[in-house]
């Protein structure tokens, strides 16, 4: 039989992310299939903010959905792939469910000081109206999934997860959010 490796979610029984609590099932198939697995759960990826590049370099703001305040857990794909290629290519981590997550727990306003350290500008932290953000997306059940997660964030964050898993796995220290706006202001 073969072998699966599974990129989830942290938290994915969270029950206002629907798009987080769909996994469950893949999940619970393969703890259930006699197949040798590995399930990856990992943080935001720090790859979604690439998409506020153009706000942060143009208008000096780091804005999203939700809370400035919400504590979020980040990682970078990149280690997330890595650890993927460990889980296909060997047996260690087989049988495992493994979060993977970078280190800190940080609120928008650290993140942003983070950018403006980086930059050496001062980049502040903004919030986008819930409804604006959600009216990218056309009406139905992907606009009511993004608009409960972001509910969800602004409420309680996205805590959770350290970079204990991670940093044992890759046997280095996971990219950290510093590491990834160095290089996201290089190109």
């Amino acid at each position: 039989m073969g072998k699966f490796v599974f990129s989830g979610v942290i938290h994915p029984a969270i029950s206002a992310m629907v798009n987080h609590r769909a996994k469950l099932p893949v999940e619970e198939a393969l703890y259930t299939s006699g197949m040798d697995f590995t399930v990856l759960q990992p943080a935001v990826f720090m790859q979604n903010l690439d998409r506020s590049r153009d706000e942060i370099v143009e208008h000096g703001r780091l804005a999203m959905p939700y809370s400035a305040s919400a504590k979020m857990c980040w990682v970078d794909y990149r280690d997330v792939a890595e650890v993927a290629a460990v889980a296909m290519t060997g047996d260690e981590l087989s049988y495992g469910t493994f979060e993977l997550c970078a280190p800190g727990l940080l609120d928008r306003r650290e993140v942003a000081a983070i950018v403006s350290d980086v930059l050496g500008r001062p980049i502040v932290a903004a919030e986008i109206p819930l409804g604006q953000f959600a009216s990218q997306f056309p009406e139905g059940p992907v606009r009511e999934g993004m608009t409960r997660m972001m509910a969800h964030y602004d409420r309680y964050g996205f805590a959770g997860g350290n970079a204990l898993v991670l940093r044992t796995i890759l046997g280095r220290e996971p990219r950290s959010l510093s590491d990834y706006f160095r290089e996201l202001a290089s190109r």
